[in-house]
């Protein structure tokens, strides 16, 4: 009997928790090969490159740490609303909208930095 796959929910609450942890692998085995990565400096075609450019984030940073203000799933999406925090100091409030395979892989990230409700 097949294990039922994780939900994208659970899965994009995976990659977070990994991203955060900065493992490098555990974010790589929920990549799908065609992986398109885009933010609001950068934007990757391909696992390859998409690792890599997730390398350099970890590198960049002393630390990271994710709070999951919103989630909302739909048939092949997550969207995350996110308070990111970069080594204790720099705070981003980003939007990822993350989409998926049939395989349940990760097929394309892409992240929007807003704001935070303070003044």
């Amino acid at each position: 009997m097949d294990a039922t796959p994780p939900s994208h929910k659970a899965t994009c609450i995976a990659y977070l928790e990994k991203y955060a942890a900065k493992d490098l692998k555990g974010v790589a085995d929920l990549f799908a090969d065609d992986i398109v990565l885009r933010d609001w400096k950068i934007r990757v075609v391909g696992k390859e490159l998409a690792v890599s450019e997730t390398k350099k984030n970890f590198k960049n940073a002393e630390s990271l740490s994710i709070d999951i203000l919103h989630l909302h799933e739909s048939e092949n999406t997550v969207a995350a609303e996110l308070k990111i925090v970069v080594n204790n100091t720099e705070v981003l409030y980003v939007v990822d909208i993350i989409t998926f395979n049939d395989s349940g892989k990760i097929t394309s990230i892409r992240a929007y930095l807003g704001r935070g409700d303070e003044e």
